[in-house]
């Protein structure tokens, strides 16, 4: 058949090159634009506007990329699947990439594109940047600003006026001298000059130095009312910054030309952090992707451990195991669900859709999706491998050496709330037990409803916060109707193993929430008395009434502690 408009194959590489390329210019154009909003959203208290930015940052990739699909396919013709060519188009693409300060994240965007022309099983050299193309050291450049010769607070003072001036603060200086007593002696702050907003507050990120230490550090602003933008509290130490960068909250939006620079940055001053974890946070989810598959890859390289079932209770919808000397799960939903679930594949993969795109409220575990993983069959021990192909066909197969996973969720891996209730000591399950009453309160604020409250649902993460990971029952917290349990008019109804009442779809009794909930004696007495009203029917109505009036929950990525009122 003709080539398309008798285009030899060098002319047509270089057109979809080009294509591709123009593609990309276009995603950053509108990442750039929805980012830099958030700092008018943030000085006009606009926080309903915020949040609908950073959902359509989320959605602006897949929306480009369908739209550069078609546009490859119409000058592809029947050449579409033609592997001969496309070396060329990478080639070609890469050249035109090599300027570009976001070169590592046009890379993704096209092995993006070529995953969905192919649905490359595993990787594929001649056609996606598996390795970059680039001398990735020679880009490292600075992206901080230094702060020193002066007091501490009248550098403090610098550094939030540099950020926000005077007049759009609220007494500003005084609050660079409580922030200067939290940081104790320091000679010398660096920081990004770049704010990172994330929901309702602004973020300062630094690391400041003194004569024998030097410890990453965060100023978090807010902007409570007419009055001003306020320090609310400051962060110090890996473990804070950890948390306020956590795989459980939503992407900051931060106005970076060179997020290869900003994220070693981050990583030299938070080292227990994967690249992967930082592109995420900054919004490069798609090549965060690229990086944990890259650092996943190195790992089972340089290990010899096998693939297991994740420890915790087995799970009615899905699959989960784990390589023990890696820290994530692998979640595969089942071909068939275990009664009495009746949800099917499409609404679980809803609900974990809802997932990515809501605000996680820092006590939401991020599930990243892939497709096509291929994966040395001799990792599997031989029960998961029959459990896989028995319970997982739909997804699963065994192709040669390798084992083919079509689709799976990739999640960080924490400890099941309900194994560390057997384990704990009494001081550690009270601080569990109150932390996952926070939790639930913390997620009806972002309007989600766990939909099944029960310990093995949740996990404790290694900075020991609660958050949930179960995810095929959950749902919003408006759509819910929380009802009081009706009184028994007779003995009969009393000593009934089912409901003798009408009870709708929707319909939840807090009440009986307790009688499903296994927690050591003292740490249920504690739960009780700090969150004694979750099994109220009314503290949920209240709630969703203020859901329904348009308020946005403040819940703050930070213990009370770090405050500074």
């Amino acid at each position: 058949m003709e080539p398309p408009s008798g285009l030899t194959d060098s002319r047509l590489a270089a057109l979809c090159a080009e294509a591709a390329r123009d593609a990309f210019v276009e995603y950053e154009k509108h990442f750039d634009e929805i980012t830099r909003r958030a700092r008018e959203r943030f000085l006009n208290r606009d926080w309903h506007g915020s949040f609908d930015d950073a959902r359509e940052r989320l959605r602006l990739y897949s929306l480009i990329l369908g739209s550069l699909t078609n546009r490859v396919r119409e000058l592809m013709g029947d050449r579409l699947s033609d592997r001969s060519v496309w070396p060329a188009i990478k080639a070609a693409y890469s050249a035109l990439i090599s300027r570009s300060q976001r070169w590592e994240i046009a890379e993704s965007f096209f092995n993006s594109l070529t995953r969905r022309v192919f649905t490359t099983e595993g990787v594929n050299q001649g056609i996606e940047f598996v390795d970059t193309d680039f001398d990735a050291a020679a880009e490292v450049r600075r992206v901080t600003r230094r702060y020193s010769g002066a007091a501490l607070p009248e550098l403090v003072s610098q550094i939030l006026t540099a950020a926000f001036t005077e007049k759009q603060g609220s007494n500003l200086k005084h609050a660079a001298e409580a922030a200067a007593r939290r940081l104790g002696q320091v000679d010398e702050i660096e920081v990004v000059p770049a704010v990172f907003y994330r929901g309702r507050g602004a973020y300062i990120v630094g690391r400041a130095t003194g004569p024998s230490t030097s410890e990453p550090i965060a100023f978090c602003l807010l902007h409570p009312d007419k009055n001003g933008i306020t320090l609310d509290a400051v962060l110090t130490g890996e473990s804070d910054l950890a948390i306020l960068f956590s795989y459980t909250r939503a992407y900051f939006r931060v106005d970076t030309p060179c997020p290869f620079a900003l994220v070693r940055w981050l990583r030299d001053v938070m080292q227990g952090k994967r690249l992967a974890d930082l592109y995420n946070a900054i919004g490069y989810n798609r090549h965060a992707k690229t990086e944990f598959y890259r650092d996943f890859v190195h790992h089972l390289q340089n290990s010899e451990d096998c693939f297991i079932q994740a420890e915790g209770t087995r799970g009615m919808v899905m699959i989960v195991f784990t390589l023990p000397s890696y820290d994530v799960v692998f979640k595969l939903i089942r071909d068939r669900f275990d009664q009495p679930k009746e949800s099917d594949r499409g609404e679980v993969m809803r609900r974990y859709k809802l997932v990515f795109e809501h605000d996680r409220a820092g006590r939401l575990i991020e599930a990243h999706e892939f497709e096509h993983l291929r994966i040395p069959r001799d990792r599997f021990k031989s029960a998961l491998l029959d459990e896989l192909l028995r319970d997982a066909a739909a997804t699963v197969r065994t192709d040669g050496d390798d084992v083919v996973i079509d689709q799976a969720y990739v999640e960080r891996r924490v400890q099941p709330l309900n194994l560390c209730f057997a384990q704990a000591a009494d001081e550690a399950a009270i601080h569990a037990a109150c932390d996952y009453g926070q939790a639930i309160k913390d997620l009806a604020a972002s309007n989600i409803f766990p939909g099944d409250l029960l310990t093995k649902n949740f996990g404790l993460t290694r900075r020991g916060r609660v958050v949930f990971y179960d995810y095929d029952e959950l749902c919003f917290l408006t759509d819910c109707n929380f009802r009081e349990l009706p009184q028994s008019q007779s003995y009969e109804q009393e000593i009934s193993a089912e409901p003798w009442f009408s009870v709708r779809e929707n319909d939840v009794f807090p009440e009986e929430f307790p009688r499903f909930l296994k927690f050591p004696d003292a740490a249920r007495e504690e739960l009780m008395q700090r969150h004694g009203d979750l099994f109220d029917p009314e503290f949920w109505r209240t709630t969703q009434r203020k859901l329904r009036a348009g308020e946005l929950p403040e819940i703050f990525p930070y213990a009370l502690e770090r405050r500074l009122a």
